[in-house]
């Protein structure tokens, strides 16, 4: 058979009538005494059904309000008692000075207290079963907190109160102080401290005894503290142990907050750090003489310029300062390369035949690069855009490196290198001789890919330049001597140049090179028809190879110097010219000596030489050819008979009667050239080599004059550039504002230079007198005249 198993519940039972007659006191005696029982750690002889049920009777039989003043009593005597006991006789003594023996001292008050708190805890919990039915009836009525809510208002009125407060809070304050200090505390000691007061709420609000009392005087010490540590750190530190100090300290109070602090308190803590250790000393600290930013550049200390990087990102001054500061360290340094580059030039300042005269001395020393053997000026560009060079690789280095490509930082570089590049204006002139110098044939030491990566490098200190308009005139005249003279490394070099010029500033402002490259391709097929030409007809005594370069192209306003050609060339001349005006009718033809060069056999009294001169040299030459040793001829005599301009005429003068090779004597001998000099033929002329080269100098800096020029040359294209843009911009909107011209006439130029809004005023007047424009009857905008 199945057996069934009843399952029997059991309840606590209302007591019977008789239970009643117990007394209360009796009943509260008995309760009270299991109750301190309870608080002297003998619960486990006590009987809780027995305890509960004396708790449900005082309830059940109005008593509540006994029963739960009772037990609060009880309970505060006990926290007294505790307090006395355990606490009081902790309190540390403030004789000492010993940093150990403070520490010592605040861990035993702090252990102390949490001996007490776990105590009283354990005590509560124990009571908070037997009077359940008291916190669910009496309590609820009542409008009275629950027992153990009570428990924790006791300790707090009993034990969080002063003299107790006081002593707990300087502990907690000394271990901090002492930990600052360098010393080791019981981190357990303090959080378990924290945690008992991060458990006790003022008025039962969210507000706990932790953020009213200790929190704020951890702040305020901290304070005190980082105020006087700032000061400290100033005086025996220097910027990079200044900056290692701090991140240390940053680190160590998170440390702190994370181990025994409130979460919450780290944020104010960390301002405090941040507003005493960094917002108030950061000029001071990067200015720092012989330690600050700028020697930290020169050392390539990367690691403290990052650590200064990120300490400084930390406030909202810090970016602000570090990018001022970034820039005033490139500026100076750019300002010393500006200084140095005038102050040699002020020293090195000499006329064409210095010039001319210095570079054929400086040939003699063997062995060193084209910047060394050339005038010193020419040097002088050369070191300026190399030192630019190597000043933006520097930067860029601690840029990537250090400051983690941050684009606020990038803005202050580029900012710093376009003030200082554009304050030297012979920066346009020096940028294009070194991109002039590194594509010349034979330039020693290089391969294509490191002229290449250099000439990338020169592109990034062109993008700074404003003035492009100016470089693209420099550069047109040396890339025209290095087509015409054959000295380009290359072909493909040249065009890429060309096209790295293109992705800067478009297609328009390389159109006219392009042009010149076209004009050299174009002659090449017209020089081998020519030639094939000659085949038929009676060939002129001098072979020639001519260039037909369009007037527009090439920069010829720098080279229209001519001459008076012996009948020689003039025959020669003539024949191409028939050739050349029997393929295309209606063109005319200049010819440009000053960019010609000639090879030459000249025989001497020892040996015959194949000599290379220029064609104003070999007209000169060619005047000597007839006349005896003795004979000479003067500066005057050889004006006339050539026409050739007083500075070309003195320029290759001086290359043939004063530089290495002295094919003509000068009457007196010097190295200058002068209208009372005479000349004659050099037939004693020795040299070991068959092959001569005598050239004048071919990229030098200009000279005063000369740049005095090229600036109103530069002026004059500028006041065409601007009139055309205004008409093209008027031509579009119809009617403008004075203000509203301006700036897009601004805009717009701004890739090719910078036009001066005076200069913009000016050049409307002129189209309202030419009647392209009229101005309003407000007097304050324009309309366009079609």
């Amino acid at each position: 058979m199945a057996s069934t198993r009843r399952t029997v519940k059991t309840k606590i039972k209302p007591p019977r009538k008789h239970e009643s007659e117990v007394s209360l006191d009796e009943t509260w005696s008995r309760l009270s005494e299991n109750i301190r029982e309870i608080h002297n750690q003998n619960a486990s002889n006590l009987s809780f059904e027995e305890n509960y049920r004396y708790a449900y009777n005082m309830v059940l039989y109005k008593n509540g309000a006994i029963l739960y003043k009772g037990v609060c009593q009880l309970v505060a005597e006990n926290i007294d008692r505790l307090a006395q006991s355990e606490i009081v006789p902790t309190f540390p003594s403030g004789s000492s000075k010993d940093p150990v023996q403070q520490s010592q001292e605040g861990e035993s008050l702090l252990k102390a207290l949490r001996r007490v708190w776990d105590d009283h805890t354990g005590n509560m919990s124990k009571l908070r079963d037997i009077l359940k039915y008291m916190d669910r009836v009496y309590t609820k009525a009542n409008d009275v907190p629950e027992i153990w809510d009570a428990g924790l208002d006791l300790f707090l009125k009993h034990i969080i109160r002063p003299p107790i407060q006081d002593h707990v809070t300087s502990a907690v304050l000394s271990l901090i102080q002492i930990e600052r200090d360098g010393y080791v505390i019981s981190r357990s000691v303090v959080k378990e401290c924290v945690d008992v007061l991060l458990q006790l709420s003022v008025d039962h609000d969210a507000k706990t005894v932790y953020k009213r009392d200790l929190e704020p005087a951890v702040l305020a010490a901290s304070e005190t503290f980082y105020s006087a540590e700032g000061k400290r750190l100033l005086e025996t530190c220097d910027a990079p142990e200044y900056l290692r100090r701090v991140e240390a300290r940053l680190d160590s109070e998170q440390a702190r907050t994370y181990h025994y602090l409130f979460s919450q308190t780290g944020g104010p803590l960390r301002k405090i750090l941040e507003r005493h250790l960094l917002t108030h000393n950061l000029s001071t600290v990067i200015g720092m003489p012989n330690s600050g930013l700028d020697v930290m550049v020169d050392l390539d200390k990367f690691d403290d310029l990052n650590r200064l990087y990120r300490l400084f990102l930390m406030v909202p001054s810090g970016m602000p300062t570090l990018r001022r500061s970034f820039k005033d360290s490139i500026l100076r340094r750019g300002r010393e390369i500006n200084l140095a580059s005038t102050s040699i030039e002020a020293g090195q300042d000499m006329d064409d035949g210095d010039l001319n005269d210095a570079e054929n001395t400086k040939g003699k020393d063997k062995g060193q690069g084209r910047a060394a053997t050339g005038p010193p000026t020419l040097a002088l560009a050369l070191k300026w855009v190399q030192t630019v060079l190597d000043l933006k690789d520097k930067f860029d280095c601690v840029w990537t490196r250090a400051f983690d490509n941050n684009r606020e930082v990038e803005s202050s570089l580029n900012e710093a290198f376009e003030d200082f590049i554009n304050l030297n204006e012979k920066a346009p002139e020096y940028i294009s001789l070194f991109i002039d110098e590194n594509l010349k044939k034979g330039l020693k030491g290089k391969t294509d890919m490191e002229v290449d990566a250099v000439l990338d490098k020169t592109i990034t200190v062109f993008r700074y330049i404003t003035e492009k308009d100016a470089f693209e005139r420099y550069y047109k005249n040396h890339l025209a001597k290095r087509l015409l003279l054959g000295r380009s490394v290359s072909d493909d070099a040249e065009r890429g140049m060309l096209a790295k010029l293109k992705v800067e500033c478009g297609y328009q402002f390389t159109q006219k090179l392009e042009g010149m490259f076209h004009d050299m391709k174009i002659s090449a097929d017209t020089m081998q028809a020519y030639r094939k030409y000659l085949e038929g007809v009676s060939a002129p005594e001098v072979e020639i190879s001519v260039t037909v370069m369009t007037s527009t192209f090439w920069p010829m306003s720098h080279s229209s110097a001519s001459c008076i050609f012996p009948e020689v060339l003039i025959r020669a001349c003539k024949s191409f010219e028939h050739f050349y005006f029997s393929r295309h009718s209606g063109r005319r033809l200049a010819w440009q000596p000053s960019l010609g060069n000639v090879d030459v056999r000249v025989r001497f009294k020892a040996r015959k030489h194949d000599v290379n001169v220029s064609t104003f040299a070999l007209v000169i030459l060619l005047l000597f050819e007839n006349l005896t040793d003795d004979e000479f001829l003067t500066y005057e005599e050889l004006k006339t008979a050539t026409s050739i301009p007083d500075t070309e005429l003195q320029r290759h003068l001086q290359s043939l009667a004063c530089a290495k090779f002295k094919i003509l004597k000068k009457h007196p001998p010097g190295r200058d050239v002068h209208s009372s000099d005479s000349f004659s033929f050099n037939n004693d002329f020795t040299c070991p080599m068959q092959k001569i080269k005598i050239s004048t100098v071919s990229a030098k800096v200009e000279t005063t004059k000369e740049r005095r020029e090229t600036r109103d040359r530069i002026e004059e294209e500028r006041h065409h550039q601007i009139e055309a843009c205004i008409v093209r911009i008027m031509k579009d909107r119809k009617h403008l504002t004075h203000n509203d011209l301006v700036n897009e006439v601004t805009r717009q130029l701004a890739s090719r230079f910078q036009p001066n809004p005076q200069n913009i005023k000016k050049r409307i007047e002129g189209l309202i007198d030419r009647e392209y424009l009229e101005r309003c009857e407000d007097r304050k905008s324009y309309n366009y005249l079609a």
